[in-house]
């Protein structure tokens, strides 16, 4: 087992923590990641672009003028794609984006990134979140006491209104419930902050 030193708001060190090996020592696997990544992602987009092909676009139903004889290029529609107001060549349509990954890939995925993020020591964990109002100051002295000035991911171990709102202005400072977590944003931020309670659920759930 791996033992971490513990910090609390004010970037003082409050002790050390054990961390399970079933969450934190898991093989790093870099194609796994990539999947779940490209899954989420994926399963993120709405897939409601929409376009008319040339069937679809109202009139041109008249040949624009005769075959032969103008000099001009024929022409049979003055709705094909070549023509100002024409249809769409190969038309975007509404589809289905989604892409299925089995749970166990899924847990794999995550607690390969939650382990690469320990490995690399770019993990932090803090004894508890609080703030004594909901002001950016409060999360902002927290960023500076740590010195988090790189993307940072702060996952709490319950919803906390006042921390979120503190955090939302800070633009390297994203706040996310340890309910919600998934591998695209451990990849996507540099540093993640756990909280102990944070840690706790997640060996719960996983080791």
């Amino acid at each position: 087992m791996a033992n971490v030193k513990m910090y609390n708001m004010k970037g003082e060190e409050v002790g050390d923590l054990e961390l399970s090996d079933k969450v934190f020592g898991a093989e790093y696997n870099e194609p796994l990641i990539h999947e779940a990544v490209v899954a989420y992602l994926a399963n993120n987009r709405q897939g409601t672009k929409s376009a008319l092909t040339r069937t679809e676009v109202r009139g041109g139903g008249v040949k624009p003028y005769r075959q032969k004889g103008t000099g001009r290029a024929r022409q049979g529609s003055i709705r094909a794609p070549q023509w100002i107001k024409g249809g769409v060549v190969f038309a975007p349509k509404p589809r289905d984006f989604s892409k299925k990954m089995n749970a166990k890939a899924r847990r794999g995925a995550l607690l390969s990134a939650l382990s690469k993020k320990l490995a690399d020591g770019e993990l932090i964990v803090v004894d508890e979140l609080k703030v004594a109002a909901p002001k950016t100051k409060e999360m902002e002295a927290f960023r500076k006491a740590l010195k988090l000035e790189k993307r940072t991911l702060v996952v709490m171990d319950e919803a906390n209104a006042d921390v979120v709102l503190a955090a939302r202005n800070l633009p390297t400072l994203a706040t996310i419930s340890v309910d919600e977590i998934n591998t695209y944003e451990l990849v996507a931020n540099a540093v993640i902050v756990l909280t102990k309670g944070s840690v706790e659920k997640l060996e719960e759930v996983y080791a």
